[in-house]
């Protein structure tokens, strides 16, 4: 058994340890020597070990769950049952630190085997609150080569799951009423920001073109051209890292405002950029098309403006100027107006360790574990970006598990996003625990 010291640090005491013990991207000492992980094992303290325990429990015993036709367990994050699109994506990252890349498989067959003759797959398995009216958001590539990278193998996509994967593609391009390559979300609730309406429109809009959602897509390409190298299919890369520098293009041309030194959606019908700004206007970071310079503006004007998004908790998914923010849930909505959600934080995190801007990745890798793991006694599903109070199912599990994994990201300098990378356990290698079966003994789970 890892050996754990059993009194409780201070708020903050446990992230700064694990900063300490393992040398920062900036240092040319070994990242993954023993001797590092030896002495972060002794320094994982009680909080951290309980809150890892006790989530990754949730995820064995409540979040592999049946699905009606289908053998074996599926993964979810809802209690309800209900199995959604981008989760998938971010809660196998999850389980990839303690290496389980079952899941990256098993929902993903089942959405690809609902895919319509016109490239169509909902956004949800119909179990109780069927979506079927919306698009599974573009992560299904990615999440194929997320499972790939952890098996070695891309042998599994031969043939028909290839094919799907190309028309599910296909019919995301198709959501393109002016034909310029640049898709529109239905709504905002399609986006996944539930109730970003003054960006992204209510039901049935159909106008906006979202930034995440090319940025989302612009990943899919590249996935899309790897996987067409490791299967042999010269033609077929050529094609999709073609598209990919093209949708480049146009984010940077299109989405970009100079004058603000912000990304905008813009909407289809009138032509006109749509001056809110959300979260979503970092995520070119992460997709790594934004050129040094606007990386540069959109970190030190927006970012880190104490005015907009540098919140005690950051990062809000509006910012305070917006007219329409607001913090919590008044009507029990999921509320992407003002909180902060985990997988927009992790996000943007990744994208400040990609462009080198070190310091702030670590304060929001900090703040962010902070929040989720000392000011709320369950893991949550988003959080009031000023007090860090959480909000949503308790308990929750899914995407927010993400937050107490990114100080050892950062300090590993480690991106399990990173399409052409190794996919590693590192909480397993790192600290020494382990992803328990849904049989786990409590007694035992620890070990």
């Amino acid at each position: 058994m890892v050996a754990l010291f059993r009194f409780r640090l201070g708020a903050g005491l446990v992230a700064a340890l694990v900063f300490a013990m393992i040398p920062s991207p900036a240092c040319a000492a070994p990242r993954d020597s023993a001797s590092n992980k030896a002495q972060l094992r002794t320094l994982v303290q009680e909080p951290l070990q309980d809150r890892l325990y006790q989530l990754n429990l949730n995820i064995a015993r409540l979040g592999l769950r049946s699905f009606p036709g289908e053998n074996g367990k599926l993964l979810t994050s809802h209690l309800s049952g209900q199995f959604f699109d981008w989760h998938l994506y971010f809660e196998n990252i999850y389980l990839s630190y303690y290496g389980v890349s079952k899941y990256d498989f098993t929902n993903m067959q089942v959405f690809l085997d609902r895919e319509q003759p016109d490239g169509f797959i909902a956004r949800t398995l119909e179990v109780k609150y069927p979506q079927s009216h919306q698009m599974f958001k573009p992560f299904l590539a990615q999440l194929a080569v997320l499972g790939s990278q952890q098996t070695g193998s891309y042998q599994w996509l031969r043939g028909k799951d290839y094919h799907l994967l190309q028309n599910y593609l296909d019919r995301w391009f198709a959501y393109d009423g002016n034909h310029d390559g640049l898709p529109v979300w239905s709504s905002s609730e399609a986006s996944g920001m539930d109730n970003q309406i003054s960006r992204a429109g209510p039901p049935g809009s159909d106008y906006d073109e979202g930034v995440d959602l090319a940025c989302y897509l612009y990943r899919e390409l590249q996935a899309m051209a790897i996987i067409s190298g490791k299967l042999g299919l010269p033609a077929e890369q050529a094609k999709y890292e073609a598209h990919a520098l093209r949708l480049k293009m146009l984010i940077n041309t299109v989405f970009w405002d100079n004058k603000d030194g912000f990304y905008y959606d813009r909407n289809e019908k009138t032509g006109k950029l749509i001056y809110v700004k959300s979260v979503a206007g970092f995520f070119p970071l992460w997709a790594g098309v934004a050129t040094p310079e606007q990386a540069r503006r959109l970190v030190y004007e927006h970012l880190l403006n104490p005015k907009e998004f540098w919140t005690a908790y950051p990062v809000p998914t509006y910012a305070l100027t917006e007219p329409d923010f607001y913090e919590g849930t008044r009507h029990g909505e999921r509320n992407w107006r003002g909180n902060t959600w985990i997988p927009a934080n992790f996000l943007i995190f990744l994208g400040l360790m990609r462009y080198g801007f070190y310091e702030p990745a670590r304060e929001l890798a900090d703040k962010t574990y902070q929040m989720a793991l000392y000011k709320n006694r369950a893991t949550r599903e988003f959080y009031n970006s000023e007090t860090g109070q959480g909000y949503g199912p308790d308990p929750s599990w899914g995407w927010s598990s993400l937050a107490y994994i990114m100080p050892l990201e950062y300090k590993l300098h480690y991106d399990p996003t990173d399409l052409t990378g190794k996919i590693k356990p590192i909480v397993t290698e790192t600290l020494g625990i382990h992803f328990p079966s849904p049989q786990t003994p409590a007694a035992t789970a620890k070990k």
